[in-house]
């Protein structure tokens, strides 16, 4: 069902009337659909009935956050409701020959906006997950409680993770410091793996559906690992902007174990080996 408050928006800002809508897929969690308007104009709308009332409105300003100049294009939102985001569409084209070059660069230009805390104005979700962001001044303290720890105990209320693991968990969230070398709190994406990574029309990298906030740059790069990563072009171009400190390759398990326990929560068990591999592994 189109909701009535999409179509009142675009008849009202002079778009006229929804002449098709065409369902677009891709999307673990959401909905979404492209939509054309009496003035040629398309929209892209995502809806989701069962989804808590302020995700899209949560999505909505991380995308607002995430317009920087210099940055990675990410979709306007036009109009957000408890069950619905109405967007800029991309309408994707095909990828420009230096594209991962190009993103590369812009996702260093982005993480470069950094704040002196770790968190964000407000809390969001990973997925549908939800994700706490209260402001913190030490990222260690951050991402073992508000990241590792939170997750963990969310998976053991579930039944998904025994109290034995939880407290691997949290051995491993008092070694952070140990195994992490000190970073700023940078501005990231929070959930950038291959299927957020998208073109606008000219073939230029757009980010979707993020999960702001500001947190550990070497976490967002080992996001674009966790499903096969990015060609080697995007890390070589994103270092000459942004270089890293040396062994951040081996340090990825530790920052894609959140997002391991992530899946875990939403998807069950089949995460669970990748979860107790990485434990194991520390």
């Amino acid at each position: 069902m189109l909701p009535e408050a999409v179509q009142k928006y675009l008849r009202a800002s002079g778009f006229g009337e929804i002449l098709s809508i065409q369902g677009v897929g891709g999307g673990c969690i959401n909905n979404g659909a492209r939509l054309v308007t009496a003035t040629g104009k398309s929209f892209f709308l995502k809806t989701n009935t069962g989804a808590p009332s302020e995700i899209f409105l949560r999505e909505a300003e991380g995308l607002e956050a995430l317009r920087i100049a210099g940055g990675p294009r990410v979709p306007q939102p036009h109009l957000s409701g408890g069950d619905f985001l109405l967007l800029e569409d991309l309408a994707p084209g095909a990828r420009k020959a230096d594209y991962w070059e190009i993103f590369g660069r812009q996702l260093a230009a982005l993480h470069k906006v950094i704040n002196s805390r770790f968190g964000f104005d407000h809390d969001n979700y990973i997925g549908s997950t939800p994700q706490p962001n209260t402001w913190v001044e030490d990222g260690y303290r951050f991402y073992a409680e508000q990241r590792l720890l939170f997750q963990a105990r969310l998976a053991h209320g579930r039944g998904l993770l025994g109290r034995a693991e939880v407290r691997q968990v949290e051995s491993l969230a008092a070694r952070l410091p140990e195994l992490i070398p000190d970073q700023p709190a940078s501005l990231i994406h929070g959930d950038l793996w291959g299927g957020n990574a998208l073109t606008d029309r000219d073939g230029n990298p757009a980010i979707i559906d993020p999960a702001a906030h500001y947190g550990w740059a070497e976490a967002e790069l080992a996001m674009t690992t966790l499903f096969g990563a990015f060609p080697e072009a995007f890390y070589r171009a994103y270092q000459e902007v942004r270089p890293l400190e040396g062994g951040f390759w081996g340090r990825f398990p530790l920052y894609n174990l959140y997002h391991l326990l992530n899946h875990l929560n939403l998807f069950g068990s089949g995460y669970y080996g990748q979860v107790i591999s990485v434990l194991r592994k520390y």
